[in-house]
Parts: C-alpha cells; sequence; structure tokens
C-alpha cells in the first residue's frame, strides 16, 4: 500500500499559526486604509450638522410629496370628497323622487280624485257630456331635394 498520495488535512494549530502569521501584514493593512480615509473622516465629521440639515430636509420633502400626492394624499382625498358629495346629492335627489312616487302610489290606493286624475291621462277616460280635444299631429318635414342640405 502506498499512503505518500494522500493528503493531510490541515490541523487547527496549523490555521492558528496561519493566522498569526499574517496578523502583522493584516494591521499594516488596516492602518494604510485608516490613513487614507482619515481625511474623509474629518471632513464628514466637520460637515456633521450640514448632513444632519439635508438629511432631515429630504425627509420633510419626501414626507411633504407622500403627504400631498401618495396613495391617500391631500388630492386624492379632495377627489374622493368631491365624489362622495356627488354620489350623497345623487341619493338625495333618488330619495325624493322615491318620495314622492309613495305618495303618488298612497293617493291611487287611497284617493278618489287621484284615480280619476289618472284615468283621464294615462287612458283617456271623459266623463259623459265632456268632448276631449286631440290637436292634430305635426306633419313630416319635407324632404330636400338634394342631399346636401342633410349635413
Amino acid at each position: 500500500m502506498h499512503f505518500s498520495k494522500m493528503t493531510r488535512f490541515p490541523s487547527a494549530e496549523d490555521g492558528l499559526k496561519a493566522v498569526v502569521d499574517r496578523a502583522p501584514q493584516a494591521e499594516a493593512l488596516a492602518a494604510s486604509w485608516i490613513q487614507q480615509g482619515r481625511p474623509y473622516g474629518m471632513l464628514v465629521y466637520g460637515m456633521r450638522r450640514r448632513i444632519a440639515t439635508a438629511a432631515v430636509a429630504v425627509l420633510a420633502g419626501w414626507l411633504f410629496v407622500h403627504v400631498m400626492f401618495g396613495a391617500n394624499g391631500m388630492v386624492v382625498y379632495k377627489q374622493k370628497r368631491d365624489d362622495y358629495r356627488a354620489l350623497r346629492k345623487k341619493i338625495d335627489g333618488v330619495q325624493q323622487e322615491n318620495d314622492r312616487y309613495a305618495q303618488q302610489i298612497q293617493g291611487l290606493k287611497t284617493d278618489q280624485t287621484a284615480i280619476e286624475k289618472e284615468a283621464r291621462e294615462q287612458l283617456g277616460y271623459v266623463k259623459t257630456g265632456e268632448f276631449v280635444y286631440v290637436p292634430p299631429t305635426p306633419a313630416k318635414p319635407a324632404v330636400p331635394a338634394n342631399h346636401s342640405a342633410k349635413r
């Protein structure tokens, strides 16, 4: 048997040794990054109030746009309020018409003069000795001689 081709798995100590061996290089790399980023950090630190003010202004602007034009914003609210008023007005009109029809039905059930009035108007009934005047139907307008008058 040949065991020479078998690879050896690294142990935990080998991994720790590799980390310890490379620690100075990692510290040097981190220090160089800190040195490169320090001017930007100082700039941001010096402008922190301006950045905070700008962030609050952007937030307030976004909030204003959302309140005015969002899914339930003021523009949509006013449109829905107008729709509600129009529908309420239509409902009131239909309710009045319904009440009028209910009174008319009640009158036809109980009032003899209302029954007589409807019989005269709708069915053309007359009492004995009365004459009904029926206006003549209007004559049809003359057909134009040429087709240009139809336009």
